[in-house]
């Protein structure tokens, strides 16, 4: 580690300002952050932490959606978005351990945007919007590759709109050491149509799976996903799966999926 200026707002003007100077990072949970700053791959000269703001925490019912603010832990998305959204729930509840669900946050996922994180899958599964402190910005529009979102320099995730599905369900094949998917998939049926979002797999970073999209729009089952495949061409190869490994477990978490949400 190495010197640095540690400020914490209580206000999301304050940590706008603070956020303003040269080499300023925000801190959510710190959970990808911190162990960056310990191997030296980052050298902020402020980090100003976003975790004494209240108003960006807490899980609401909003009409037909769940609002989650941007600095609200997994374990209390876990917790109280249950009633409204089990699915966004069951998956909140599934990452990392307790120590991780403690610290980490929402907003810090989104806005780290790692490929094999979770809530990228529930937020282009639900076709979420993701508010910050000067716009609202559509997950179809957010993700723009491996680590790579929209968000400018110095904007912060104050809250992130759910629509609530008809049906939803999260499967995933966890990495037995970081909990992280090897491959998983978000499945949400809505009145207008059916969202299949997929993180763990690509190069890329969460996508949306059309062509499930389509075949489970015709009949919400399992059996729909028959006979369609993904091809390997951009998938992750690494130590835990090839990509061709991956492109076929892309097809076997969506059935899953489908087959939990019913």
């Amino acid at each position: 580690m190495y010197n640095f200026d540690f400020v914490k707002p209580t206000t999301v003007d304050e940590a706008v300002k603070a956020l303003a100077d040269e080499d300023a990072q925000a801190l959510g949970g710190g959970q990808t952050l911190i162990p960056t700053l310990k191997q030296r791959l980052a050298s902020p000269s402020r980090l100003v932490s976003l975790t004494g703001i209240a108003d960006m925490k807490g899980v609401t019912k909003s009409g037909d959606s769940v609002v989650i603010g941007g600095g609200t832990t997994h374990r209390v998305v876990a917790e109280e978005a249950a009633g409204a959204y089990p699915g966004l729930a069951a998956l909140a509840g599934g990452i990392g351990d307790p120590a991780v669900r403690n610290r980490g946050t929402i907003g810090g996922s989104l806005a780290n945007n790692d490929p094999s994180a979770c809530y990228p899958a529930a937020a282009l599964g639900s076709g979420a919007t993701i508010v910050t402190n000067t716009r609202e910005i559509a997950a179809d529009g957010y993700f723009q590759g491996m680590f790579t979102t929209a968000l400018e320099e110095g904007e912060i995730i104050t809250e992130v709109r759910f629509p609530i599905p008809q049906a939803s369900a999260y499967a995933k094949i966890a990495q037995p050491a970081s909990r992280f998917p090897l491959v998983a998939v978000f499945v949400a049926r809505y009145a207008d149509g059916v969202r299949v979002a997929v993180t763990g797999a690509s190069n890329n970073g969460v996508f949306r799976w059309s062509e499930a999209e389509a075949a489970l729009a015709a009949n919400f089952a399992a059996d729909a996903l028959d006979g369609l495949t993904l091809p390997s061409d951009d998938m992750i190869s690494d130590l835990h799966g090839t990509a061709a490994y991956r492109a076929h477990l892309v097809g076997v978490m969506a059935k899953r999926a489908v087959a939990a949400a019913g």
